[in-house]
């Protein structure tokens, strides 16, 4: 039975990472319409952002949680700034190819001067509260070994998942956000500024992505195809959901995490291909997705 809890906390651990990926790329294609295949890519930056601050710049863990995915979310506004407004109106399919060859060309860049092996990132061994040394060690809950980190990631994720929802979905700002998008001239009309919001839009998906990274550093390492290696996985998720949905991210990003940790126990040759055929099955009854809506 330990075997299968650990496999669960994994497929969580996973899932939480599908959740933030995929609720990202939610976010930029509900509010801004654009296939953001260069989310693996950013991904990527976050992790190798929290890496720089701690060895060329001496900021631990905490502070890369919080500056990294600022970092990283101001080099996508200037992305959406300088390439990705020209998309406005055109066929999904432009947005997927400049998306893809940013994400190539990212990816290249950090391959050249880092090479493939990953580099290594340490769990943070404070704050020291009580018995725990940080978020170093573990806990021993009867029926299986916590990891103290692990447990972190899934509890981070939800939170930072459940208040990017709210923000989006439930304040003000989050529907002029929602109406920027879907009828910008009348916006426009109350004086907002819809290209800004945009641009917000899109610093804060990324910024997810970077988020991500940064929580995944210390448990896979920080390598140049680490968002390469997911960014196929969070599509399907995101496709499952219901492309645009936030909450539908949310659910089935820690839904197939889990899923995928049980096929893992029962059945490990399907393990990897799991997610895409539940994907086919999904498609086939529910075309839009679980949470998706028709246009």
């Amino acid at each position: 039975m330990q075997a299968l809890y650990a496999q669960l906390l994994v497929g969580l651990i996973n899932g939480s990472f599908y959740a933030l990926l995929s609720l990202g790329l939610a976010v930029i294609f509900g509010m801004l319409n654009i296939i953001n295949f260069a989310h693996g890519a950013l991904y990527m930056m976050g992790a190798f952002c929290a890496y720089f601050l701690l060895n060329l710049g001496g900021l631990g863990y905490w502070w890369a949680l919080l500056l990294a995915p600022i970092i990283v979310g101001i080099f996508g506004m200037i992305l959406e700034r300088t390439l990705l407004q020209w998309l406005t109106g055109l066929d999904h399919l432009y947005g997927l190819l400049l998306t893809f060859g940013i994400a190539l060309i990212v990816q290249g860049v950090f391959q050249n001067y880092f090479g493939s092996s990953g580099l290594p990132y340490a769990i943070p061994d404070y704050p020291q509260i009580g018995g725990f040394r940080g978020l170093q060690g573990g806990m021993n809950l009867g029926f299986m070994f916590l990891p103290v980190y692990r447990g972190w990631v899934v509890i981070f994720s939800l939170v930072v998942c459940l208040a990017t929802w709210f923000l989006i979905e439930r304040t003000r700002l989050g529907a002029y956000l929602r109406a920027a998008t879907e009828n910008p001239t009348l916006v426009r009309a109350f004086g907002i500024n819809v290209p800004r919001m945009i641009t917000l839009t899109y610093g804060l998906g990324v910024g997810l992505a970077a988020l991500a990274g940064v929580l995944s550093a210390p448990i896979n390492q920080v390598r140049p195809l680490m968002g390469a290696d997911l960014i196929i996985v969070v599509f399907a998720v995101v496709v499952i959901g219901g492309m645009g949905s936030i909450m539908g991210s949310i659910i089935t990003g820690f839904a197939l995490g889990v899923i995928e940790g049980l096929t893992k126990y029962f059945y490990p040759e399907a393990s990897n291909t799991v997610v895409f055929v539940l994907m086919v099955l999904v498609l086939l009854v529910k075309p839009t997705g679980l949470t998706g809506r028709a246009a």
